[in-house]
């Protein structure tokens, strides 16, 4: 591939810049593993939490499943309460990567479903997140991946060519429309397997 191709490298934030992991909120609180698992899986759970990417309100979401689960109370509204918890750590590696290729010159930015507020605690964590040009946060703009709509808005907010852009998301779903939009996409697996790729690409 033309190196000269890509001249923008739009990376996605969690499971590829940031490990998160909901589990970590509550394993304290709900030590069984398999009850915590429910609970995240049937209350606490992935399509609510993307709600909230989307930009709905905390407050609101808490309320919507304490009416289901009163008994729950202080288990739902942990997950916003402690949610620090489940970023414990960057992605070293993928760090590295994005902080090479700004050493480099290269025009980087962030496209990302996270919550506003849980993002401004994120940046406050880990500052390197405000080292790219910007980020295009889901909950700010109340879109999420993978609606083409989102891809359009970065384009169009950051001053980007689709054609010359790289993304790198772990979500296939987001990858596969990232392509659909024109882009040049890879799924992250892992630190050495982006590397490999980025170096077979001739991009490090």
């Amino acid at each position: 591939m033309n190196r000269m191709k890509l001249d923008h490298i739009v990376f996605d934030i969690g499971q590829v810049l940031l490990y998160w992991n909901p589990e970590l909120i509550y394993q304290d609180l709900i030590p069984n593993p398999s009850e915590r698992a429910d609970f995240l899986a049937n209350i606490c759970s992935p399509e609510w939490n993307l709600e909230q990417d989307r930009g709905r309100d905390w407050w609101m979401a808490e309320n919507l499943l304490i009416k289901q689960h009163p008994e729950k109370e202080h288990l739902i509204r942990a997950f916003r309460k402690n949610w620090i918890k489940s970023v414990p750590h960057a992605i070293q590696g993928s760090v590295n990567i994005m902080t090479q290729f700004i050493d480099q010159g290269r025009d980087v930015t962030l496209l990302t479903n996270f919550n506003q507020e849980t993002f401004v605690e994120a940046c406050q964590k880990y500052p390197f997140l405000k080292q790219p040009r910007g980020a295009t946060v889901s909950g700010e703009v109340n879109l999420v991946k993978p609606d083409p709509a989102i891809y359009a808005l970065h384009i169009s907010t950051f001053g980007l060519t689709p054609e010359k852009c790289l993304f790198i998301d772990d979500s296939l779903p987001n990858v596969l429309a990232a392509r659909d939009a024109g882009w040049t996409a890879l799924q992250f697996t892992s630190e050495e397997n982006l590397s490999k790729k980025l170096n077979e690409m001739g991009l490090l």
